[in-house]
């Protein structure tokens, strides 16, 4: 049987634009693993790993204009919103290669004998080695930042794992045009093809999750899929660390006295956070706890007015706009929702944004209203109006695991005055980011940043952006007594190549 084709498709029509490969099969899926794990030695040096970053991110800007045409063909986001995406992962790759630069992610640590010790210690060298090759699973909603050349291609090559990425469907052109600049940047540093391979289909994806040389699998998705990889992960031979990221609601709580001080403002903020990038992100605050009565109503208002201001927009593929309109429609025939702006279908090819509105009373025990509990990936977001502080816990109580819970306070409450403490600490339980007066879309790429939260928002306390997302391809090796000429040249007394590390109980830099 020939091999299913891969086309390229237009979501503002619907339509093939061109095929630009076939779906892979089991044994060209083997044939990407085994040229990675061949590849895993030439990234062994971190100054060439640096460079190398350094070079993706250059090959990336000097293709710029073609790889913002043809994301744009094959997502819709437009041009504004993917050349500031390309720009973010450009810096992000070039911060990897400062982090590699600097050492720091090794993690060395060097005990010297201490017979004085209870048990005595022995000669002790401990640091971080690459776990291998990483499977790399692409999101839909970020071409760029979260895709072949996105954060955990970026922490796994900083890490020196090769790396094997099941492109996404929704921007396969895109996938073979960026995989073929990062190869261009290898070359130049006589790094192999295989430091990058790139596979097409579902199940070219399975055989990935299951292949014995891969390592570990980074995932950007939907629970379902994130959910069967992950136990697939876990149930073969040998399992391996899934790091996915999966879904989230990011509740929003608005104290009575921040909507009392600045319902207009707040309002306003939620709309532009919830309909940006047609809601497709996956931060996006898709529950909001309002007080009720007149403070509450006037951020309804601002919120009603600012969302029947916003235009229609397409959605990643028609598969999501179907799923988006259905969504909606099953969510506002629930009893005691109410659609100020009604969310749904714009036009064949469009859906429009909206909000829905419930009394949080009916969050607060398990029934069909959990449905309103789900995530629902488009531009519309669920008002729950709670009658005291009492209620407003009892639908936190009831919430899954998020990447992002946001407060709003008044100033005075801000200043540390009323229950802005209280709040947070049963925020901070929910979720892997805690904002107060702000939004969650929008995730900077930091130092400090953590990107993941409890179950089902992620499959692991780790990070998928920021500096510490270099630790989950990682895992640490100790040499005991080992003598100094066969030691790695990173655990050496002498500190040859300068790295901060603990060496005996102190912190050197």
């Amino acid at each position: 049987m020939a091999a299913a084709p891969v086309w390229s498709v237009d979501p503002r029509t619907g339509k093939q634009r061109e095929q630009v490969a076939v779906e892979a099969t089991a044994q060209e899926v083997d044939a990407a693993v085994r040229a990675a794990h061949e590849a895993r030695d030439t990234l062994a040096d971190r100054g060439l790993r640096a460079a190398f970053l350094r070079s993706c991110a250059d090959e990336l800007e000097a293709a710029k204009d073609l790889l913002v045409e043809t994301a744009d063909a094959e997502t819709a986001l437009g041009p504004v919103r993917l050349n500031g995406e390309l720009a973010r992962t450009c810096y992000q790759l070039r911060a990897f290669a400062g982090i590699v630069d600097e050492g720091a992610f090794l993690d060395v640590v060097i005990d010297h004998p201490d017979d004085t010790a209870t048990p005595p210690v022995p000669d002790l060298r401990r640091y971080k080695v690459p776990l291998g090759v990483v499977a790399v699973y692409s999101a839909s909603n970020f071409p760029f930042a979260f895709s072949v050349p996105g954060g955990d291609t970026a922490s796994a090559l900083a890490a020196g794992c090769p790396v094997v990425v099941k492109a996404h469907p929704d921007h396969p052109a895109l996938s073979e045009l960026v995989a073929k600049v990062l190869r261009r940047a290898a070359a130049r540093h006589g790094l192999p093809e295989g430091v990058l391979g790139l596979v097409h289909g579902f199940e070219a994806g399975v055989e990935l999750i299951k292949h014995p040389l891969v390592a570990a699998a980074g995932f950007t998705g939907s629970v379902r899929g994130g959910r069967a990889l992950f136990d697939a992960a876990a149930a073969r031979p040998v399992p391996i660390p899934f790091h996915g990221e999966l879904g989230s609601l990011n509740p929003v709580v608005v104290t009575e006295a921040a909507a009392a001080e600045r319902a207009e403002e707040i309002g306003a903020g939620l709309a532009g956070s919830m309909t940006l990038g047609v809601g497709q992100f996956c931060v996006k605050p898709g529950l909001v706890l309002v007080p009720s009565g007149a403070a509450g109503d006037g951020l309804v208002k601002s919120l009603t007015d600012a969302v029947s201001n916003a235009g229609s927009g397409v959605l990643l593929d028609h598969r999501m706009r179907d799923n988006f309109v259905a969504g909606v429609a099953e969510r506002a025939e629930l009893e005691g929702v109410e659609s100020p702006v009604t969310p749904g279908a714009g036009s064949e090819h469009t859906v429009s944004p909206g909000f829905l509105t419930v009394p949080a009373e009916k969050l607060t025990r398990e029934g069909e209203h959990d449905l309103l509990l789900e995530e629902c990936f488009g531009p519309v977001t669920v008002v729950a109006r709670y009658e005291d502080d009492a209620e407003a816990r009892a639908v936190l109580s009831r919430l899954p695991g998020n990447l992002t819970a946001t407060v709003q306070l008044s100033a005075e409450e801000a200043a540390g005055q009323g229950r802005g403490a209280e709040i947070l600490a049963e925020l901070t339980p929910l979720a892997g980011r805690v904002l107060v007066n702000g939004w969650p879309t929008g995730v900077a790429v930091a130092p400090a940043q953590h990107h993941g939260g409890p179950y089902p928002a992620t499959t692991s306390t780790s990070t998928s952006v920021g500096a510490t997302a270099i630790e989950r391809w990682l895992r640490p090796v100790v040499y005991q007594n080992t003598p100094e000429a066969l030691l790695p040249v990173e655990l050496r007394d002498g500190n040859p190549l300068g790295l901060p590390r603990r060496f005996n109980g102190r912190l050197e830099r």
